[in-house]
């Protein structure tokens, strides 16, 4: 039986980043993976491939030039499963090629097969061929990621009727689409067959949807959502889905309404994928919907000697996260020394417009009762959202009034996910709300939204500052220039 240092189970953002650290300490490790390649639920139904058919239906609609052109606007006029396939299998083999590279590369051994824990100390692989292998460990990371939520009283049948890892399989566009659950995963796919004209419902039995983004950010995203033709149907839940006999999804909802489509997304929760893992023998025991409990620092399981990272342990489910909760992991199975984890870091949801936010929310500052202000910007406010002729879109700022210190920056609209690292470092490094007024920022730029977003702020803020600093922004400049132009002369 072969003895490693770390075996992780699992081969996704958090089980790659443990792996790949471990060897980097001089430690032997082995990667497990069930499936019949590398890459985890991130690289195979996850974030890649969601963000791939996004990248896709953005280029062939034409979607990002319709402000220009009008809505009739079309890159290619008839887009079908097989287009949107095309460039998900070149994605995946390329992000597959690249881990394989990495693993090679640090001299991370692995193995294919369905892992089962025989003590703690212990695991059984048992290999697509029925073989089974026994390995023996010091430390585990257990990185096996989520499966979505599939209940019993929904037909699924893979074609009508699906979840979000049989939709990206094999993808296809619907002639209409249900999505039941309007969480990240929801939304989504929501917005992205949208953005190809197709007629979208969604139905969420609650009465708000993405509770932990800004209300001001979700309205303005709901606003553009409806003005596209996507129907919202809140505060009620999916008694029964029916399938007629022409083989369209019929959803029949607790309020007596009935919705009839071409597809149905359930789209309504994930699980954690341990049910196979013989935790029990392990002395493991999951808690909600599989997922596992941990140290919230060191990332250990009730186990000491296992740990667990990514999407299987919960909230935010996020790749980035989940990389540094599978470094930390191994880090400290190492014992080397554990950075800190920064106090924010930044959510994406890559829907049609891009929502990203970093930090407090309005609702969070008068929680907590702080003294604030806001401030706005809006894209088209920006000579770069001109030019590439964006109508929606804005960025919301919120600073303390007493230290004006940035509290959290929330965005919608074409390229969230990429801006909001301006303000993560901020925030994270304590700036205020002068690193936006007195820096230059490129123009034309959508970054510009950051300075006209902090002068929307400051407008209204109380008038506690010198002099020099309630000049309108151009005399600023002018004022600026004419200093450096006379330290230069001298």
């Amino acid at each position: 039986m072969e003895h490693f240092n770390l075996i992780v189970i699992g081969s996704g953002p958090a089980g790659r980043r443990a792996a790949v650290q471990a060897a980097k300490l001089g430690k032997s490790v082995l990667v497990v993976e069930n499936r019949l390649r590398l890459g985890g639920v991130s690289v195979h139904t996850g974030t890649i491939p969601s963000k791939t058919l996004r990248e896709t239906v953005l280029n062939l609609s034409g979607w990002r030039e319709r402000g220009f052109y009008g809505l009739s606007y079309r890159v290619k006029k008839d887009i079908e499963g097989k287009d949107l396939g095309a460039r998900l299998r070149m994605t995946l083999n390329h992000e597959i090629e690249v881990l394989e590279h990495q693993f090679n590369r640090n001299g991370v051994r692995t193995f294919g097969g369905m892992a089962r824990f025989i003590d703690q100390n212990h695991i059984a692989v048992v290999a697509p061929d029925g073989d089974e292998t026994r390995f023996g460990f010091d430390h585990a990371v257990i990185a096996v990621g989520t499966a979505p939520y599939r209940p019993a009283n929904i037909p699924f049948n893979d074609h009508s009727v699906l979840d979000s890892d049989s939709l990206v399989s094999e993808p296809r566009v619907p002639r209409s689409l249900t999505v039941v659950g309007a969480g990240v995963i929801g939304i989504e796919y929501a917005t992205i067959f949208s953005a190809l004209d197709v007629p979208v419902t969604i139905v969420e039995p609650k009465d708000t949807i993405l509770d932990f983004i800004d209300r001001e950010i979700i309205e303005e995203f709901t606003h553009d959502l409806r003005q596209r033709g996507v129907t919202l149907r809140l505060g009620t839940k999916v008694e029964k889905v029916e399938i007629d006999e022409q083989g369209w999804a019929v959803s029949i909802l607790a309020d007596g309404r009935r919705i009839r489509t071409d597809m149905l997304l359930y789209a309504a929760g994930r699980s954690g994928a341990t049910a196979n893992l013989g935790l029990e023998n392990a002395g493991i025991t999951p808690v909600d919907r599989g997922r596992l409990k941990v140290d919230p620092v060191t990332f250990q399981t009730e186990v000491r000697n296992i740990y667990a990272a990514g999407d299987v342990i919960g909230w935010p489910s996020l790749a980035s996260t989940s990389m540094e909760q599978g470094r930390i992991a191994a880090l400290h199975a190492c014992g080397a020394p554990m950075p800190p984890a920064p106090e924010f870091f930044p959510y994406g949801i890559y829907a049609v417009p891009e929502i990203s936010t970093v930090g407090l929310t309005e609702q969070q500052v008068r929680a907590q009762n702080i003294p604030y202000e806001a401030g706005i910007a809006r894209f088209r406010e920006t000579s770069r959202g001109h030019i590439m002729g964006l109508q929606s879109g804005m960025m919301k700022m919120i600073f303390a009034l007493d230290t004006r210190k940035l509290l959290g920056v929330h965005i919608v609209g074409e390229g969230a996910t990429e801006l909001i690292h301006i303000g993560q470092a901020v925030l994270n490094l304590g700036g205020t709300l002068d690193y936006f007024v007195e820096n230059a920022f490129n123009y034309p730029t959508l970054a510009e939204a950051y300075k006209i977003a902090a002068l929307d702020a400051w407008n209204r803020m109380p008038r506690t500052t010198p002099i020099a600093e309630v000049m309108e922004e151009p005399e600023i400049e002018i004022t600026r220039r004419k200093a450096r132009a006379g330290k230069a002369g001298a």
